[in-house]
């Protein structure tokens, strides 16, 4: 499973590449940026967040007890699902004047701005329909432990607009239409090709289309109860990104940008190693949560704690010590300049901070799904998204765009840190089972690492130095990370901890 996001997200980054080529951080790689936002706040809420932690527990259930009534229970779904984000597509499309109004309300001041904004939303509106579908076959696939396909198809969406981006645009200038429409054309096809590549394996599994006898089952209205509380639990993320895309539209032209390729960087680790985990813990733990073997749903939340950890330190470490390196390597060419570098590595060593949150996050929440607790995640996400606001509008103004990643990151860790403790209650364990000597020995391990690492980045003048050269060099460096990490983790006690690491790689 990380190993097929691994891939996704490299293409993912790819596209970002050709963006910031193409477009550079401009007024109008904002519009897009903007418009975007919109489908993927809803994709967070009806598809890969709330609803597969809802699906999911609920599937598994069905499944053991009776095939039939899960693969009825599947269908039910699909046609509530499109349903559903069908009729918020068009919403959107109706209300979009009024929505861009609300999310970058400065864009007004600049009609040509405004209208492209308006337009890319329109075009992309129907992804979410798209999106929500596939991640709809990613639980189901994933309840039967099938991993790879599913964790693969986002892939195909990133080839999809690649290749929309290289081959549209002529087209578009031809007649008239500004070459920032292909990104979203290549949106909408990339959301159906990721549905179809996993619809085979649907069928392959003996889960293809059937008439459901009753829409609203017991097992169907079980996903939607779990779905309404879960809506506004997994949308902390979206909702604290919407805040600082409002934010950064009223600051300085590119912020938008700036933020958004600091984003991607920072969700490279987390899809990569964060996402894979925690999807990975909620089919483990529920399955072994609704058998009532309560000790190994323990043991498997906790391995995948530590797990977790240990991988996201060194990417951390290495997101915020060689950030400008980073950036350059990736971004800088084109239309992205020296200055658009500078600022992405502000954002991005901000962002990196809430690493490790980020991926406790991804763990905790569907945990909390499993054991019919899902009220506890949007309190939670409630009190992060309040002080997010709160701590953003107050800063921005006199400290600039970098202060939106510095709150996104302090109301993640917020949000973890209450959810810890209820988590702990609520399965009548000790918090020490994740904040113990074996968390500080990690703790340890990556400061001495970073003191390390900082030493040897002293050592060399990178931007002397030619473009394959500092590739090697920012290998070099992050393979120190790497190196002097796990050597430290081993050096403290932690060897079968590493050992699990390296077999699952390995794997």
């Amino acid at each position: 499973m990380a190993l097929a996001t691994f891939f996704s997200r490299i293409l993912g980054l790819v596209r970002e590449q050709f963006i910031a080529y193409l477009f550079g951080a401009s007024g109008l790689t904002d519009a897009f940026l903007v418009a975007y936002r919109i489908p993927n706040l809803l994709r967070d809420l009806f598809a890969e967040g709330a609803f597969s932690s809802a699906f999911v527990p609920t599937f598994v259930e069905a499944n053991q007890k009776d095939p039939e009534s899960a693969k009825k229970l599947f269908w039910s779904l699909f046609i509530l699902l499109g349903m559903i984000t069908l009729v918020c597509s068009g919403v959107t499309i109706y209300f979009t004047p009024e929505i861009i109004n609300i999310f970058a309300p400065t864009f007004i001041n600049d009609p040509h701005k405004f209208e492209t904004t308006v337009l890319l939303t329109r075009i992309m509106a129907p992804f979410l329909f798209f999106v929500s579908i596939a991640a709809l076959f990613m639980g189901v696939l994933n309840s039967l432990k099938i991993f790879f396909i599913p964790s693969f198809a986002p892939a195909f969406f990133n080839v999809t607009t690649i290749i929309c981006m290289i081959v549209l645009p002529p087209f578009l200038i031809k007649y008239g239409y500004e070459p920032i429409l292909s990104l979203a054309i290549g949106v909408i096809v990339g959301g159906l090709v990721q549905a179809l590549v996993q619809f085979p394996l649907i069928i392959k599994n003996g889960y293809g289309p059937t008439r459901p006898s009753k829409i609203f089952s017991k097992e169907t209205k079980k996903v939607l109860t779990l779905l309404g509380p879960g809506l506004i639990g997994f949308a902390a993320t979206q909702i604290n990104l919407i805040i600082n895309t409002i934010l950064a539209s009223s600051t300085v032209i590119g912020a938008v940008s700036w933020l958004s390729f600091a984003f991607r960087l920072f969700q490279l680790p987390v899809g990569i190693l964060s996402v894979s985990i925690g999807n990975s813990n909620l089919v483990h733990f529920s399955n072994a949560w609704k058998k009532g073997d309560k000790e190994e749903a323990i043991e498997s939340l906790s391995s995948s704690f530590f797990l977790s950890c240990a991988l996201v330190f060194p990417a951390m470490i290495g997101l915020i010590v060689f950030s400008e390196e980073i950036v350059n390597i990736i971004f800088q060419r084109g239309k992205f300049d020296a200055e658009s570098t500078l600022m992405t590595a502000k954002a991005l060593r901000l962002y990196a901070l809430g690493l490790p949150f980020y991926s406790i996050y991804k763990i905790f929440v569907p945990t909390f799904y499993a054991i019919d607790r899902q009220r506890i995640p949007v309190i939670c996400s409630i009190l992060g998204i309040i002080f997010n606001i709160v701590f953003c509008m107050s800063l921005t103004d006199k400290y600039g765009f970098e202060v939106l990643a510095l709150g996104t990151t302090l109301s993640i860790f917020l949000n973890v840190l209450i959810q810890g403790n209820i988590l702990t209650s609520d399965l009548n364990i000790k918090l020490t089972l994740f904040f113990n000597l074996r968390f500080l020995k990690l703790i340890l391990s990556g400061t001495v690492t970073s003191v390390i690492v900082l030493f040897i980045r002293d050592q060399f003048e990178f931007i002397t130095f030619s473009f394959l050269e500092r590739c090697l060099l920012v290998f070099f460096y992050l393979s120190s990370i790497v190196i002097s990490y796990f050597s430290l983790c081993v050096i403290l006690g932690e060897r079968a901890l590493i050992k699990r690491v390296f077999s699952k790689f390995k794997r």
